[in-house]
C-alpha cells in the first residue's frame, strides 16, 4: 500500500472526484461524505474561485483516488472526504488543509474553517486537540443536513390559481430565471444585466438536468419561484440547490410548490430520497427532516 498525494488537476480531476464521491457514498441518512450533486454545484457556481482549484489535494492508494481535502468556493474553508477504509488519513487531510486551503487575515494571519460532521469522532478529537473553535448560528455558516424520504404515491402539489409550475426544459428564460434568483436572495432594486452569463455558467455543469430543475410561473408570466435541483443515478438521490422565492410572491407556498415537483420529478429518474444542505425550518415544514449538522470548527494562526 503506497499512498501519494497530489493537487487537483483540473477538468480531468473533475470527473475522477465525481465517481470517487458517487462510489463513497454512504445510504441510511448520515453520509459522512460530500454528496456528488455539491461537487457539480460548486464547480458551476460564479463565486467559485477557481484561480484555487490546484490547492485541492487528492490522496490515492495505486493511482485509486482514496481522499479529497476541497475549499467550496474560496480559501478559508475546508471539507473532507474518505473512502471508509482510510479514514487514518484524517490526520494528514488537517494538515494538508492548514497549510494549503488557509485564507490570510487583515492582521497577516491565516485562518480555516474545517468542516466537521456532528458524528465524525475522529475528525472531532482531532480539531478540538488542535484547539479549534467550533462556530454556530453565526459566519461561517453550519450546515444542517436534511432529508426526504420520497414516498411512492406522492401528495398532490397545491398553486394558488393561475400560477403554474414549469421546468427548464419549458421554458428557460434566463432573464426571468435571473430576476426571481436575485430578488429570491434579497438583493434590492433590478438585477445587473451582466448577471445572465452567472445563470448560463450554473447550467453549464455535465449533469445538469433542465428536465428537474423547476420555477413557478405567475399569472402575469414573472417567475415567482424556483428550486434547482440535482440527480445522482448511481446511488438514486436527489439534491436540492438553490431555492428563492421572489418578496413580492411570498407566503403563498410557491417556494414548497417548486421544491416538491423537483423532488417527484427525481422520484420518477428513480430517486428514493432527497437531501438540503439546510435545516431551515422552511424545508422542515415542506417534511423533510434533520438527520445531522456540518458544523465549521475555526481557528487562526499566526
Amino acid at each position: 500500500m503506497t499512498i501519494k498525494l497530489r493537487n487537483y488537476k483540473g477538468r480531468e480531476d473533475f470527473f475522477t472526484v465525481s465517481d470517487f464521491l458517487m462510489d463513497v457514498y454512504v445510504p441510511g441518512g448520515k453520509y459522512p461524505n460530500w454528496l456528488q450533486p455539491r461537487w457539480d454545484y460548486m464547480h458551476s457556481h460564479p463565486n467559485l474561485e477557481t484561480e484555487h482549484l490546484g490547492k485541492i489535494g487528492i490522496w490515492e492508494d495505486d493511482k485509486k483516488m482514496v481522499a479529497v481535502a476541497t475549499y467550496e468556493s474560496c480559501l478559508g474553508e475546508a471539507f473532507f472526504s474518505v473512502h471508509p477504509d482510510y479514514t487514518y488519513l484524517k490526520k494528514e487531510m488537517l494538515d494538508y488543509a492548514e497549510q494549503n486551503l488557509c485564507t490570510t487575515l487583515e492582521n497577516g494571519n491565516r485562518e480555516l474553517a474545517a468542516y466537521v460532521n456532528d458524528f465524525d469522532s475522529e475528525l472531532l478529537e482531532l480539531v478540538e486537540h488542535r484547539g479549534y473553535t467550533r462556530y454556530e448560528n453565526t459566519r461561517p455558516p453550519h450546515f444542517g443536513i436534511s432529508q426526504y424520504v420520497i414516498p411512492e404515491a406522492f401528495p398532490e402539489i397545491a398553486l394558488p390559481e393561475g400560477y403554474k409550475l414549469k421546468s427548464f426544459a419549458d421554458d428557460n428564460d434566463l432573464h426571468k430565471i435571473h430576476r426571481v434568483m436575485w430578488r429570491g436572495f434579497n438583493h434590492e432594486g433590478e438585477p445587473p444585466e451582466e448577471g445572465l452569463k452567472w445563470r448560463a455558467q450554473m447550467q453549464s455543469s455535465p449533469n445538469f438536468n433542465k428536465d428537474i430543475n423547476i420555477v413557478v410561473a405567475a399569472p402575469n408570466g414573472d417567475f415567482a419561484a424556483v428550486c434547482g435541483m440535482w440527480y445522482e443515478p448511481k446511488n438514486k438521490i436527489a439534491y436540492v440547490e438553490p431555492v428563492a422565492t421572489d418578496p413580492t410572491y411570498r407566503r403563498m407556498g410557491l417556494g414548497k410548490a417548486a421544491v416538491l415537483e423537483g423532488v417527484r420529478r427525481c422520484g420518477e429518474y428513480g430517486a428514493s430520497v432527497a437531501f438540503v444542505e439546510s435545516d431551515q425550518q422552511f424545508y422542515l415544514d415542506i417534511g423533510f427532516e434533520r438527520i445531522f449538522v456540518r458544523h465549521p470548527w475555526v481557528k487562526e494562526f499566526k
